[in-house]
């Protein structure tokens, strides 16, 4: 059930409501919108209970959510929403530009890479620390030390980090290190991790999983945000299909249909969709021109020697380009990238 609370109700009876949502056994999550807060009651499947709701001060209407995915949905906030990762903006009139390697390598590696994308115009830096991977015996990230040499790029380029977290227990370390916190692609229905996420207050990147139906997605941002975490950004990063052309199909389909169905920003992984450097430029552009609200890219200064994800990655040269061609199909959307000038 959706509580649509009145223009004009109070702290007292936002409050009041809240605690009578408790009372009768569902949990409240409030959402501000523009004009007024709704409150998402979420619980039991019957909600018939929540109805006498509708003669309690400050309520102006009771509205029963349809959908499956009830936080996530545009039902509960009609107007986008925007994630704010400590000062940069994912969901505004801005194309968000997320760029950096795959996994951070060395301290030569990741302070190159992140200058290289600070100049061209990224505001946030990716990089692994920790790597889920299909071999046991490929490279697994630097840990801890990871961290640590991601904390060191962003005191030298101002760059806010956004690293994977691959298990529960690395919880701690990541939100002591990180601006915002990546759910992979492999990860995207482990629901005790999503729940655990959900504590916490870092803004949350979730990837699509690579045979997640959109649907599944929303459900696994809902796990998220049913925990009380709100700053959620969703990641088309490709899915499995018999096409074997490119490393992935990047399913460009679910952009429009998410922007459709929920509030949430989405942003496209044009790397991890092709596995092809080449094919990341042109698909970055049909992003943004399907709707998206940024993109992730990887970078590396030398991909023919990257630990991993080498053939997908752009060197600092090529990712300069990209961002101007990007910024041409923001500019025809109606949108912005700001780029330095060179």
């Amino acid at each position: 059930m959706i509580i649509v609370m009145k223009k004009n109700a109070t702290e007292a009876e936002l409050e009041a409501v809240k605690d009578a949502i408790i009372r009768l056994g569902y949990k409240p999550h409030a959402i501000q919108g523009v004009e007024r807060t709704v409150i998402g009651a979420v619980g039991h499947e019957d909600k018939t209970p929540l109805q006498i709701l509708e003669q309690t001060e400050g309520v102006e209407a009771v509205i029963p959510i349809l959908k499956p995915w009830k936080l996530v949905s545009r039902d509960i906030k009609p107007e986008r929403s925007v994630v704010d990762v400590d000062g940069v903006i994912i969901g505004g009139k801005e194309i968000t530009i997320i760029a950096g390697p795959c996994s951070v390598e060395s301290e030569e590696q990741i302070i190159e890479t992140a200058q290289a994308v600070r100049a061209a115009g990224a505001k946030i830096l990716r990089g692994g620390a920790y790597k889920p991977r299909t071999s046991p015996y490929a490279f697994q990230g630097l840990e801890i030390t990871g961290l640590k040499l991601l904390a060191q790029a962003r005191s030298l380029t101002g760059l806010k980090i956004v690293t994977e977290i691959v298990s529960v227990s690395e919880i701690d370390l990541i939100c002591e290190y990180s601006d915002m916190i990546q759910i992979g692609a492999r990860n995207c229905q482990n629901y005790a991790l999503l729940k655990r996420v959900g504590q916490t207050r870092l803004p949350v990147l979730l990837k699509r999983g690579m045979a997640t139906t959109v649907k599944e997605f929303l459900m696994s941002a809902e796990y998220i945000m049913s925990q009380g975490n709100y700053q959620v950004v969703l990641c088309e990063r490709g899915i499995r299909t018999f096409e074997d052309s490119t490393r992935f199909t990047l399913d460009l389909n679910c952009v429009p249909v998410l922007n459709e169905l929920t509030h949430l920003p989405v942003i496209v992984d044009p790397s991890h969709g092709t596995g092809n450097w080449r094919y990341v430029t042109p698909m970055g552009r049909a992003a943004i021109a399907a709707g998206a609200d940024g993109l992730t890219v990887e970078v590396h200064p030398n991909p023919r020697e990257a630990f991993s994800d080498g053939p997908q990655s752009l060197k600092p040269e090529k990712f300069t380009e990209f961002m101007s061609e990007v910024r041409k199909i923001a500019l025809a959307m109606g949108r912005d990238l700001a780029i330095p000038k060179i």
